[in-house]
């Protein structure tokens, strides 16, 4: 059921070849967030493999979604006239979220304490953060809801501030593919440490502390909505931008042509292009009427498109011009725009999320083990294939 080899074995030939390269320049991170994981990075014992902090985290972050699921399914809980969320669950969320953004950040960290850095500790770290980047906003909706005014958010503003989200997550990947450098991008700790302040002051002030206009007609949504258009319009994709062409000016860049450079985008917009021709065309409004499993939809799709540009990037291969997932949900969309499906719409779309969940799952299950046999290692373990003993305890470098 999970051997299906989704990894070539050009890319599995490029595996062997990889060196991780990063570039981190946020002074929150270098000069605050880092000495911290420094020090938290310590009482991890060393007999516990990497990825099980970044499995941690994730879980984490899914358990925290759940939870708000629960209680507010069609983003309708923080509005007038509406049963609130229990203050219980936005310290939980303030918790988790931070607990998940300390784990992803000393995954790596452990990973060299115990010398087993891989290619596969990376992938799976980038392939889950690709999946988390559509959680977290999912969450926080929450708190400004769909049904409360002027200073909700509607589920079309949901999906579009989605949009800018993945987009901006994508472009530290498709830099990476042309540069062959991570810049990691200022925008994760800054959202990170606001998003835990924001889940502190609703459970400490309530949720209708941020349905107040803060002066004169600007609510914080209004903020919000500014702060994520401006991260990315306005910080990630000029540094993107200008990253490549220091590249290009300097000859390092490891595509020779401009379609080859632009190959890894050609996918994620198609799936925009398609998503939004759903939202602003579907007959029986399915965004309005599931908003939060269309935007988990959103999440599932675009992490299953990415992971494969981020197997490409990493084992320095080409980029695919046309994700398969694609065709289904071509057809999809255009038997719903054009009244085909009719009221078998809401159940067609509820079928393919269902199916994209499925395949997204046993995607990241099938490379995962195709992986750890190729390296000799397991996922969750020290342990090296073949041997029955655990890896001896390694001194701490720092």
């Amino acid at each position: 059921m999970f051997s299906h080899h989704y990894v070539t074995a050009d890319q599995l030939a490029g595996f062997d070849k990889y060196k991780y390269s990063a570039v981190d320049t946020n002074p929150l991170s270098v000069y605050v967030m880092q000495h911290l994981w420094n020090k938290v990075v310590k009482i991890i014992p060393l007999w516990i493999a990497p990825n099980l902090l970044t499995l941690s985290g994730f879980l984490i972050v899914l358990v925290n979604y759940f939870i708000l699921s629960f209680f507010d399914w069609n983003y309708t809980a923080s509005g007038n006239g509406h049963q609130h969320i229990p203050n219980w669950v936005w310290i939980s969320a303030a918790l988790g979220n931070f607990l998940a953004y300390a784990l992803d950040s000393i995954d790596g960290k452990h990973a060299r304490r115990t010398q087993s850095s891989s290619p596969l500790g990376e992938l799976f770290d980038h392939g889950l953060d690709s999946w988390t980047a559509s959680i977290f906003p999912l969450s926080l909706f929450s708190i400004f809801g769909s049904d409360s005014g002027d200073a909700g958010l509607s589920a079309k503003t949901m999906y579009y501030v989605s949009c800018i989200v993945l987009f901006t997550f994508m472009l530290s990947h498709w830099e990476k593919y042309n540069t062959g450098i991570l810049f990691l991008p200022w925008a994760y700790d800054i959202s990170q440490v606001s998003l835990t302040a924001v889940y502190i002051l609703t459970a400490v002030f309530g949720v209708d502390a941020w349905h107040k206009p803060l002066w004169f007609n600007c609510y914080m949504t209004d903020i919000l909505i500014t702060f994520l258009v401006g991260c990315s319009l306005l910080i990630a994709f000029p540094q993107t931008v200008y990253n490549i062409y220091l590249g290009y000016k300097q000859k390092t860049l490891l595509k020779t042509s401009v379609y080859e450079a632009l190959l890894p985008l050609f996918s994620p917009a198609l799936l925009f292009l398609l998503l939004t021709v759903w939202v602003i065309s579907s007959p029986c409004g399915i965004l309005e009427k599931q908003p939060r499993l269309f935007l988990w939809m959103v999440g599932v799709t675009f992490s299953n498109v990415t992971c494969r540009v981020i197997i490409s990037q990493m084992s320095n291969t080409r980029s695919e011009v046309f994700h398969w997932m694609l065709l289904p949900l071509f057809l999809v969309v255009m038997a719903a725009v054009s009244g085909y499906l009719g009221q078998m719409e809401d159940f067609t779309f509820i079928f393919f999320t269902v199916f994209a969940t499925a395949a997204h799952v046993h995607y990241g299950v099938c490379v995962g083990r195709q992986l750890s046999k190729h390296l000799n290692i397991y996922i969750f373990s020290l342990r090296k294939r073949g041997k029955n003993v655990n890896m001896p305890s390694i001194p701490e470098p720092y």
